[in-house]
């Protein structure tokens, strides 16, 4: 774990802060522009299926550059660096909003995805250096709650803000609040940097070059019918993640350290996120889908039936530490990933006559457990790090996290074509969805599984005393 610094008390309360602006900005953009694309595309003269190169350009930035966060960090700052990535993702916002063309809004895209890649690692990086392992968990859990409110309101948000004002605004709203975290970034963010800096250039290029690849197959899987490329694609990204493994074995300062693996809390807390994340990313995006492509609701209405995830996300903050106190990381984590994907598996019982308030409770409910599994995952991840393995043992993991939700997202994807395609449904668009959700609620189950390698004791230093 990080040698810790002590900072003044000032600084404790307002750095949570700072970094719940930095992720809440990063996942609402991730999500907003979902419900507002056949908008953009009219004004700019576009097909609505062209318009997915907005969407996918910005995840490739942050997965392509997240890497490089902790070198940055370590070399010029904390400080400095998160508000560089703060300049460019308002930057980058503005330009959106002026786009006058896809090109335009593309080239913006990266630019904001750039800022995006750095803010968060690094506001968390900061985090991590500041506070005692016994505090951690408390400042990392008031930080992540935007993580989960993020993409539930980034749909309704764009929702409102298209039916009532303009496309434009859902870029530009970012501007004020990357004005409020650059000032309060120059007051309370502490700079950190190491002295012992060597940027491994080739492994972060293999890296980058794997992660790029992986992310293009994940957006393009979903094109059943021109499947052979993009499992070329997939496969090449894999073959670049061993010769990168091939490389960091003989390279004595690579940028993601292979004992970072020897670390078990940090190798489970990885792999865990990566499986688990397969079902539960996908239910905000497949949810509302179905909402407005079985049921013929508007996409307001699909906002809003999604929305309690958020509020209840809340509770599931202020009830984690008292849980992870009681059961600990083990327990809490093995059952908890088992209530969330029975959760998701009862998203398929109501059928197309069922009234939609059904879902209310449900969705409800799992937003209380999603808040525990994200901050119970997050934290575990970094529980026994040691000082040099913190930066890019971070970076690492804001990488995987990226990926996975990438991953989660299309793998609903591709189980609803799937069954969409089948004689399964029986013609019944709303059936494909239904059998989509048992599937990932199923696999979500059996992700469980991967926390038994945790031991009972894991984790018993993050505890606050």
């Amino acid at each position: 774990m990080s040698e810790v610094i002590q900072q003044p008390n000032s600084v404790k309360k307002i750095l949570p802060l700072i970094l719940a602006t930095a992720i809440f900005m990063q996942m609402l953009d991730s999500t907003i522009l979902n419900t507002s694309l056949p908008s953009i595309a009219k004004d700019l003269h576009e097909s609505p299926l062209n318009m997915q190169n907005a969407i996918i350009s910005y995840v490739l930035t942050l997965a392509v550059f997240m890497p490089a966060s902790g070198f940055l960090a370590d070399r010029f700052g904390t400080r400095k660096v998160f508000i560089v990535s703060l300049v460019l993702f308002s930057l980058g916002s503005l330009f959106c909003a002026l786009s006058q063309n896809l090109t335009h809004l593309v080239i913006s895209r990266v630019l904001q995805g750039v800022g995006g890649s750095l803010m968060t690692p690094v506001g968390k990086l900061a985090l991590i250096k500041t506070f005692d392992k016994n505090e951690l968990l408390k400042a990392m859990n008031f930080a992540i709650i935007p993580a989960l409110i993020g993409p539930v309101l980034g749909p309704l948000v764009g929702g409102y803000m298209v039916d009532y004002l303009s496309w434009h605004w859902i870029f530009l709203i970012n501007i004020p609040i990357g004005a409020i975290g650059m000032i309060l970034g120059a007051k309370y963010m502490p700079d950190y940097r190491s002295k012992d800096v060597d940027f491994d250039l080739k492994g972060f290029l293999i890296f980058a070059a794997a992660s790029l690849l992986l992310s293009v197959s994940l957006e393009l899987f979903g094109d059943i019918q021109n499947i052979t490329p993009v499992l070329l694609i997939f496969i090449l990204g894999f073959l670049f993640l061993y010769y990168y493994y091939k490389h960091a074995k003989k390279d004595e300062s690579p940028i993601f350290p292979l004992n970072l693996f020897q670390v078990r809390t940090f190798r489970v807390g990885v792999v865990g996120n990566l499986a688990t994340r397969l079902g539960i990313s996908s239910v905000p995006l497949l949810l509302p889908l179905m909402i407005q492509i079985a049921y013929g609701q508007s996409a307001v209405t699909s906002g809003w039936i999604v929305a309690p995830m958020a509020l209840t996300a809340i509770f599931g903050k202020s009830s984690v530490i008292k849980i992870l106190q009681k059961y600990g990381y083990r327990q809490t984590l093995m059952v908890n990933t088992f209530i969330i994907g029975t959760l998701i598996c009862l998203l398929a019982i109501p059928n197309i006559h069922s009234s939609l308030y059904w879902f209310i409770p449900i969705i409800a409910v799992l937003g209380f457990f999603n808040s525990i599994q994200f901050t119970s995952m997050n934290t575990i991840s970094i529980a026994d790090l040691r000082n040099f393995q913190t930066s890019s043992g971070n970076s690492l993991l804001s990488v995987n996290q990226q990926l996975a939700i990438g991953f989660g997202i299309a793998f609903g994807l591709i189980v609803l074509k799937i069954f969409q395609s089948s004689d399964l449904i029986g013609g019944e668009i709303h059936n494909a969805f239904r059998y989509t959700f048992l599937t990932i609620g199923i696999l979500t189950i059996l992700s469980g599984l991967v926390f038994r390698r945790l031991h009972i004791s894991d984790g018993k230093n993050m505890q606050s005393k």
